[in-house]
């Protein structure tokens, strides 16, 4: 039976509540592992009854017993190892199979050349001696560099970077990217 309360009646005492992981708040002092998660390291070469005694678990004879590496990393014991068996990449290295793609850079104050509200292709800068023909790099990209002064211009190039297009747009003119096999513009979806 309970205790009788103050008033003499018998009062039923609260339930402990049992902790669980969602009831404790945990600070730095009762932080601690899980029971049995932690073990003491194993302490080789120590004596046979320490479980690892005398080889340390490594066996009596073989390359594995020996000191120093057992195998060059890679090595799969005689058999073609995979780095060898896995064909070579081909190419350039950034031909063929490779994703960047290199451009002629051609800065801003290049386009100055340019008449005034008229259409710039690689063709037209070439024609105005403002550029001399890159023979390795086809592609060529408008990058920033420079004072643009001319207005209205339509440029068409493989492409521009950001700044470059705004300097282009801010001075009222277009940018017009244009294919790198056809040379037909590129409708940006």
């Amino acid at each position: 039976d309970p205790p009788p309360g103050p008033c003499g009646a018998a009062s039923e005492l609260p339930a402990i509540p049992t902790a669980t992981v969602d009831s404790i708040i945990f600070t730095e002092d009762n932080l601690r592992p899980a029971p049995g998660s932690k073990q003491k390291k194993k302490r080789k070469g120590r004596g046979i009854s320490a479980g690892q005694g005398a080889t340390c678990g490594y066996g009596m004879r073989g390359q594995k017993s020996r000191s120093g590496r057992p195998a060059p990393p890679g090595f799969e014991g005689g058999q073609t190892p995979l780095y060898r068996r896995l064909p070579k990449l081909r190419g350039r290295p950034l031909g063929p199979g490779h994703k960047r793609v290199i451009y002629n850079p051609i800065k801003l104050d290049i386009l100055n050349a340019a008449a005034e509200g008229s259409t710039v292709t690689i063709n037209s800068l070439l024609e105005q001696k403002a550029l001399t023909k890159s023979t390795k790099i086809p592609l060529n990209k408008i990058v920033g560099g420079g004072e643009l002064t001319a207005k209205g211009l339509t440029v068409q190039m493989h492409a521009f970077t950001e700044s470059a297009r705004t300097a282009i747009e801010g001075n009222g003119g277009t940018c017009v990217v244009i294919s790198p096999t056809t040379g037909a513009p590129v409708t940006e979806e």
